[in-house]
């Protein structure tokens, strides 16, 4: 990699670290439910379609830490209320799910790219907030179960937690990521040209 790119690369993540550290504190604050929604999935995307794998696992990682700071401060309530029951699982779970969904946009996009890559970018977009809000689920079954049972109030807690808890912010997510992701590929076109 030339120092040139490797200049481009850093200004890159950096603004794209910023974004998404401004983006999620201000949609901390934006919930349906008793968890906020994740907007900040988009320029994870854009990171990990333009920089790599490791680039979209590194943004993820940083999601997350904004996440778990939130949890901690109270500013997100539902996620202070996992912080308090766990903290070392409350942060492992907001930091890995985060990265893994920008693990997973990278190796999306770098597998299909070549071959299509608006396609690329709308599945890699498509699957980052389905990987965040599964691995949040799984954990939260696994892990966190009684804290769900007593969210539940005696309903089913499968259903309690796809419908009540993460549904209507796992669509929001999703629509936010495929309806922003022809912008994605407008961006990656304008940096690419601007980095030749």
């Amino acid at each position: 990699m030339s120092k040139k790119s490797n200049v481009y690369r850093l200004t890159g993540l950096a603004i794209l670290t910023a974004i998404i550290i401004v983006l999620q504190i201000f949609t901390t604050f934006v919930k349906f439910g008793p968890f906020s929604i994740t907007l900040a999935l988009i320029p994870m995307v854009v990171g990990a379609a333009m920089y790599g794998v490791g680039a979209g696992a590194y943004l993820g990682a940083v999601l997350g830490v904004v996440v778990t700071i939130m949890c901690i401060t109270g500013g997100d309530v539902g996620g202070a209320m996992v912080w308090a029951a766990n903290p070392f699982l409350c942060a492992i779970m907001c930091v890995g799910k985060t990265a893994a969904a920008g693990c997973v946009a990278g190796l999306i996009y770098k597998a299909l790219y070549k071959k299509n890559r608006f396609l690329a970018v709308i599945l890699a977009a498509i699957a980052s907030p389905i990987v965040n809000t599964g691995i949040f689920i799984i954990g939260m079954l696994i892990f966190f179960k009684d804290l769900l049972a007593s969210w539940a109030g005696g309903s089913d807690i499968l259903t309690y937690i796809i419908i009540g808890l993460t549904g209507v912010n796992f669509l929001v997510e999703l629509g936010t990521n495929v309806v922003l992701s022809p912008i994605v590929v407008k961006i990656i076109d304008a940096v690419k040209k601007t980095n030749r």
